[in-house]
């Protein structure tokens, strides 16, 4: 089992390495957010469930540290605040919960880096409704074709994949390599 297992995952890495427009995605990401950063822009990072740990792993790496000892990175995971969730979601309604704190901390020019393996999370989706609005570059990384998200898409990072557990195996050295590379710009600043 486990040897089927992690002949399927080396499957779907090798499909991401052979996906010429996923790479460059990739790249204009790590532009984009190196590019916010530099101007001292918000990075927000979001999602529910297993992505929102991803979120968390996320900007625990830019805010702390990936592989150098450096300044801290001006980023924020909009699903730490558990106060502000459970407060924004028993009052009002979960699916703004995401939309409300990028009122709070959005900046035209900054990034939302939404995360939703299926692409249709409708708490992430109405934020990136709203990042738009706010003239922000918003960064999906789901699977499948991107779902609703693909709409509000600046830069699509999909898996193609349906497989939850095989997206989210995926997503990890996509936002790894984002975060090397996002660390190694800053670094030369």
């Amino acid at each position: 089992m486990l040897i089927s297992q992690l002949k399927e995952l080396q499957n779907n890495l090798d499909t991401l390495l052979k996906n010429d427009e996923l790479l460059k995605n990739i790249d204009n990401t790590i532009k984009e957010i190196s590019r916010a950063l530099s101007s001292n822009l918000p990075v927000l990072v979001f999602g529910n469930g297993g992505s929102a740990s991803d979120a968390l792993h996320i900007s625990a790496e830019l805010v702390g540290k990936f592989r150098k000892n450096r300044k801290a990175m001006n980023v924020i995971c909009l699903n730490s605040n558990v106060s502000v969730l459970t407060a924004w979601a028993n009052d009002f309604d979960f699916s703004t919960v995401y939309s409300r704190q990028i009122e709070a901390h959005g900046r035209p020019n900054g990034i939302c880096l939404g995360i939703s393996t299926s692409g249709n999370s409708v708490s992430v989706v109405k934020g990136f409704e709203t990042a738009k609005n706010m003239g922000m570059v918003n960064v999906a990384l789901t699977g499948n074709d991107g779902g609703q998200l693909k709409q509000y898409a600046s830069i699509l990072l999909n898996v193609p994949s349906t497989d939850t557990p095989r997206i989210q195996e995926l997503h990890s050295p996509i936002y790894h390599y984002i975060c090397e590379r996002v660390e190694y710009v800053q670094d030369q600043e």
